[in-house]
């Protein structure tokens, strides 16, 4: 496939792994429980998520592992990646696309060396473009910053402004922005430089009808504001 270059941070790399403009949908056990986790994520799915993340870090390990392989089968057979929460071991042993860790989850490094270089990491940065950098050096394959809106999921994450998204850019990485997003605050993001719009309760505080007209609503936007969407969106990895 040949490199997308309008944006500067899809290069051909990038879209070997399946990373694509969109929505990214990261699920959460207070609004999914686990008999309608996979029905919503199918959901999102349908409107046409990119990127799902499957973040529990309450329930038994059995649980979150069987959790994570059903996970991982649906998104295999929509052609979308899955990434694991803060858990590289959990991410090998399920069959995920790649692991998103926090600042506090352990080196981007050590998560490369085990799940190898295949993967989608991904790497928390908030609104820090040292941060960034500095994942960026260690092999990040996106940068993730927020929360740009007041969030339930991280309500004393750090706040970021629009503006960090543009900054961070240079780094030829696709950039995620994450906290508080809607479909109906989300256009300001991605005009300021967004690629990937992480969205938790935003999308998924509803029943299955309403989280698919609600990845819809994210994926128009993408369809109307991002300069890529029309040429990557929706092809299969």
């Amino acid at each position: 496939m040949a490199e997308l270059t309008p944006s500067g941070t899809f290069n051909t790399r990038a879209i070997a792994k399946g990373l694509r403009p969109g929505l990214y949908a990261i699920t959460d056990s207070q609004l999914l429980p686990g008999d309608r986790l996979l029905a919503s994520v199918e959901a999102a799915l349908r409107g046409g998520a990119v990127l799902v993340q499957y973040r529990e870090k309450s329930a038994p390990q059995t649980e979150r592992l069987k959790q994570a392989q059903d996970l991982a089968a649906l998104c295999h057979n929509a052609h979308v990646p899955l990434i694991i929460n803060d858990d590289p071991e959990l991410a090998r042993r399920c069959g995920a696309a790649g692991v998103h860790l926090g600042q506090s989850d352990g080196s981007l490094a050590a998560a490369r060396r085990l799940l190898g270089e295949q993967a989608i990491i991904g790497a928390t940065c908030h609104a820090d473009l040292a941060l960034a950098s500095s994942a960026d050096t260690d092999g990040a394959d996106y940068l993730a910053f927020g929360r740009f809106f007041n969030s339930t999921t991280k309500p004393d994450a750090p706040i970021a402004e629009p503006s960090v998204l543009a900054r961070a850019r240079r780094f030829g990485k696709p950039v995620t922005a994450i906290g508080g997003i809607t479909a109906d605050n989300g256009e300001g993001l991605i005009r300021a430089g967004a690629d990937l719009l992480a969205v938790v309760g935003g999308l998924f505080d509803g029943d299955v009808a309403t989280i698919e007209e609600r990845a819809r609503r994210f994926t128009r936007l993408f369809a109307s504001h991002h300069p890529l969407f029309s040429s990557s969106a929706h092809q299969e990895s």
